[in-house]
């Protein structure tokens, strides 16, 4: 119910939706199948009044109030996620500054880039067409709904931010981190030294992708830093360069659970402030395991067929003579 659904919109129709297609079938999946199978055993959440327990239970209505944030939620997530909505959006709310100092003054050259253009460095506030304004507008019209008072929802948005202000902190830090990588070279220079590992690059060039979510906490952003690399280093070592594109991706999902803003935004949400360590410890080993079978699987659909089959190989080595003299 939720593989199905992403392969199928991820191939016949874009990559904007899929999560949000494949958790809404998930999950109706899930109620269809709870009206025909009960467990054996229920866990029921209990309150205690005065040394009084008594299982919670809810009414119609309020199982239907307490649906409408998601529902709403979904749905705009959903429409800003349609590019032609995004774009008229970007339109009239797009907003670019060249970084000083830094904008095209960064070059990458042979071998990590055959065109030797300088880097751009441009900051782009798409306030309006970024999903967390969406969810935002969610929040708005959800609260709306549920007849919470204007004051109500500003006195909750301020103790929410005042709640997760570490975590915002620590999200801010960690994408500025993935910004220094770029631009300072250290993400080329990991990924020429794993184009040595030379057949067995598909292997480590997932773990690559696992490394970039771990250190900055966004698969998007680990694909920004390393999804360029990764082609390039592909072509050298004769392996596809969309497999390897695919694998940075597919790598960086099993490192998103121990990736510091994940773990903070968990203890913030769960009130287990200080129990970061904990969380990090425990999980650390699935995903290193996670990451190996996903590495494993990268390579036999770079070598052994019938997976070698399904992905194209292309090999264009890098002449190192090609280098520009300055």
């Amino acid at each position: 119910s939720f593989a199905i659904p992403q392969f199928l919109v991820s191939n016949f129709h874009g990559p904007w939706l899929v999560d949000i297609v494949a958790s809404i079938t998930s999950i109706l999946a899930l109620l269809l199948l709870l009206r025909t199978w009960r467990p054996k055993q229920l866990w029921k959440m209990e309150r205690t009044n005065e040394n009084e327990k008594a299982a919670i239970s809810y009414t119609r209505q309020e199982i239907g109030r307490a649906w409408v944030p998601w529902f709403v939620l979904s749905a705009f997530v959903f429409v800003w996620g349609v590019p032609w909505v995004k774009n008229m959006l970007n339109g009239f709310s797009m907003m670019k500054w060249n970084v000083p100092w830094l904008h095209n003054l960064v070059v990458r050259s042979v071998p990590v880039a055959m065109d030797g253009k300088p880097e751009a460095a441009v900051f782009m506030f798409n306030w309006l067409s970024a999903t967390g304004s969406g969810i935002l507008a969610a929040a708005i019209v959800s609260g709306i709904f549920m007849r919470f008072r204007p004051i109500e929802l500003l006195r909750i948005y301020g103790e929410t931010i005042y709640r997760v202000r570490l975590s915002l902190l620590t999200i801010a830090a960690m994408l500025s981190l993935g910004y220094v990588t770029k631009y300072c070279g250290s993400d080329a220079t990991l990924g020429l030294a794993l184009a040595r590992t030379g057949s067995l690059y598909p292997f480590f060039g997932t773990l690559l992708g696992w490394l970039g979510v771990a250190l900055t906490g966004s698969d998007t952003a680990s694909n920004v830093l390393f999804g360029s690399l990764q082609t390039i280093t592909a072509k050298q070592t004769g392996v596809s360069p969309v497999l390897m594109a695919a694998a940075n991706s597919s790598g960086g999902v099993m490192g998103k659970m121990v990736d510091a803003q994940s773990i903070v935004v968990a203890s913030t949400a769960t009130n287990w402030y200080g129990h970061e360590g904990k969380i990090l410890r425990y999980v650390f080993f699935h995903s290193i395991a996670l990451a190996v079978l996903m590495g494993f699987l990268v390579f036999l659909q770079a070598y052994v067929s019938p997976f070698s089959k399904m992905v194209v190989k292309e090999k264009a080595p890098i002449s190192q003579s090609a280098e520009p003299k300055h």
